[in-house]
């Protein structure tokens, strides 16, 4: 009877939202390596994803999924684009720049708003607005709190003229701290190599705290991850003035071929483009 009951409460509608959920949090663009294509299909895909996480509001991983599918798509197709043409055409990198920002405030305000809800009192705990409760972040949190605190760094590096924005950068240190202290391996070195760009990015930051964050970011990935790799040369090597570093982990890099259907393929295809563009900068850059 009361599995009867159970059944009736959920509408066919409901049922089907939900299984829709299921599947648009499924890595479905995740084995993509041809980045136009994916680049075409990836608006669509996440205007789809977003409505039905309107529906869905506590659907954790569709939550995580849309964090990040909107932070990937601005930084791969929109902030990596501003960088190229900079050089040439200095207005259009800049709308393209302002459209990144507003993709990874979108972002975070996904991620923000599932951590939320799945753990009410958690955006008080992270500002310090409650006296006595210490951040914490549950094992399954981890991804959501990553993508919120790593889409919340990309907003903030373009965003330089609106100080509020940037004057939150301790806070997206933060939870990533915490995301870090529950799991420091997650994502294969993604959030070490994010804990190593929010050390070399903070004022006062430690170059050497920094280099044990990309270092270990690049042991956690197995060798199988180039993002590790560009971000120590962008984060450590270049500051630091090395070159010699900065084109041995860019051609690094750039020789990481990952095994069929790896979920690392489409990060890779990128960050080997990104490698390739830094390598044909470096006598502009040092």
């Amino acid at each position: 009877m009361l599995v009867g009951i159970g059944l009736s409460a959920c509408s066919p509608r409901q049922l089907v939202v939900g299984s829709l959920a299921d599947e648009l949090a499924s890595p479905a663009l995740g084995n993509e390596t041809d980045l136009i294509l994916l680049r075409d299909a990836a608006p669509f895909h996440l205007k789809l994803s977003e409505t039905v996480l309107r529906q869905q509001p506590g659907h954790r991983a569709l939550a995580e999924a849309v964090a990040a599918g909107f932070t990937q798509y601005a930084y791969a197709f929109l902030a990596f684009d501003a960088d190229r043409i900079e050089a040439t055409d200095a207005a259009a990198a800049e709308r393209l720049r302002r459209r990144a920002a507003g993709l990874y405030a979108r972002a975070h305000r996904h991620a923000m708003t599932a951590l939320e809800t799945s753990q009410p009192g958690l955006a008080a705990a992270l500002a310090g607005s409650t006296p006595g409760s210490p951040l914490r972040i549950e094992p399954a949190q981890v991804g959501l709190a990553y993508w919120a605190a790593a889409s919340w760094g990309g907003w903030i590096s373009l965003s330089k003229d609106e100080p509020d924005v940037v004057a939150d950068l301790p806070l997206a240190i933060r939870l990533a701290e915490a995301a870090w202290r529950v799991d420091p391996a997650w994502g294969q070195g993604a959030l070490s190599g994010l804990m190593g760009s929010f050390e070399a990015a903070r004022p006062g930051g430690s170059p050497a705290l920094a280099l044990r964050y990309f270092d270990q970011a690049i042991r956690d990935s197995g060798g199988a991850g180039a993002a590790a790799l560009v971000a120590k040369a962008e984060g450590y090597a270049l500051p630091g003035g090395d070159r010699p570093m900065f084109e041995t982990l860019l051609r690094q890099a750039l020789a990481i071929r990952e095994a069929a259907g790896s979920p690392l393929a489409v990060q890779n295809e990128v960050m080997r483009q990104r490698a390739a563009w830094l390598l044909s900068k470096a006598d502009d850059l040092f």
